[in-house]
């Protein structure tokens, strides 16, 4: 890896960061708050929240087993994605690469800091070789994105091949685990000391059943996290998504019972998709959701959504013609799309 000072814009690098008054006096006891022009009624809504979710990010902590300087938590992990093109790539004159397809928010995020964007297809088997991603790097490259469990394929990328691209890249790399809680490969986060280049995104939206509030984290070094900290808005995370966030961080069991739920009906959608005559394949999944190629993915999409049953079309997406995304969803909810598949 380059040293960090090379990979960061030097405006970003020079930035003199905005100093909320919370941030101020950290470190002494007060209960008389006179320094933010707050109004003193409606408590505690009145009141900016913390402007580092230090609660919230102790209790993660220990839950993901990462230290609290390690942890950067934002408004989903999209305020990460695109963070980390406004802290590393500078308009007009960097890129980043990413895996094809994948979660659509790294290119959009890319076109909206005018980065370049530089996809490279999966295989067949929806996989990648680090060589043939390297390839696609030159010295303006700044990112690689690796969604893992990948999004719309469901699969798990190669971990060797991604331990390689972190060996091999000078930049950074972007692992996206979203979706690991329904997996079994071994995460990245716990390697943050290995890969000073490594950037790893988590949400609560998806095990954790928490889309509503909108609350992403990235992992990463404490330079990297402190960075982040530097170029984010000052009150990014607001004070109802983190009590929400602290009330479902303190009652984890609740999480492995929904995971475990789910995983269960995975397995039977996806045994009773393959005898469907409508289904030609049913690709492997590692996430809460798979991806089946239809006879006429348009049409039966169509139909479910006049049967008011809706699943992502991405017939569009390369290497995912005629296919349809099918979410894992409760055992009733799984049988009414069943019954109506059976009934065309």
């Amino acid at each position: 890896m380059k040293p960090l000072k090379d990979l960061v814009r030097l405006n970003i690098w020079d930035l003199a960061p905005y100093s909320s008054a919370r941030n101020e006096y950290s470190g002494h006891v007060a209960h008389v708050f006179l320094d933010a022009n707050e109004n003193p009624y409606n408590s505690p809504f009145n009141r900016y929240p913390d402007p580092l979710q230090l609660e919230v990010k102790a209790l993660l902590s220990k839950i993901k087993g990462v230290p609290v300087e390690n942890i950067f938590l934002g408004n989903g992990s999209d305020e990460a994605i695109d963070l980390a093109y406004r802290v590393f790539c500078s308009p007009d004159q960097d890129n980043a690469v990413a895996i094809e397809p994948t979660y659509g928010m790294y290119k959009v995020c890319a076109d909206i800091n005018d980065v370049e964007y530089r996809p490279v297809l999966l295989d067949a088997d929806y996989q990648i070789t680090a060589e043939k991603l390297l390839s696609a790097c030159d010295e303006k490259t700044k990112l690689i994105w690796i969604c893992s469990p990948n999004n719309p394929t469901a699969n798990n990328i190669n971990r060797e091949e991604i331990v390689e691209i972190l060996r091999g890249f000078q930049g950074i790399v972007v692992v996206d685990e979203a979706y690991s809680d329904f997996s079994r490969q071994q995460t990245f986060r716990s390697e943050l000391g290995k890969y000073a280049n490594l950037i790893v995104l988590n949400t609560m939206s998806k095990a954790w059943g928490a889309a509503a509030i909108r609350l992403g984290m990235a992992f990463a070094s404490k330079d990297i996290i402190d960075l982040f900290n530097k170029v984010k808005y000052p009150y990014n995370v607001n004070l109802l998504t983190q009590k929400q966030a602290i009330e479902a961080l303190r009652d984890p069991y609740q999480v492995q019972d929904w995971v475990k739920a789910i995983l269960n009906e995975r397995t039977r959608l996806v045994c009773a998709f393959r005898d469907l005559p409508c289904v030609m394949k049913v690709y492997p999944t590692d996430a809460n959701f798979f991806l089946a190629k239809m006879t006429d993915a348009q049409g039966i999409y169509d139909y479910l959504v006049r049967m008011g049953i809706v699943v992502r079309n991405r017939t569009r997406v390369s290497l995912c013609g005629n296919c349809l995304r099918i979410t894992v969803g409760t055992k009733s909810e799984n049988n009414e799309l069943l019954s109506a598949l059976r009934s065309m």
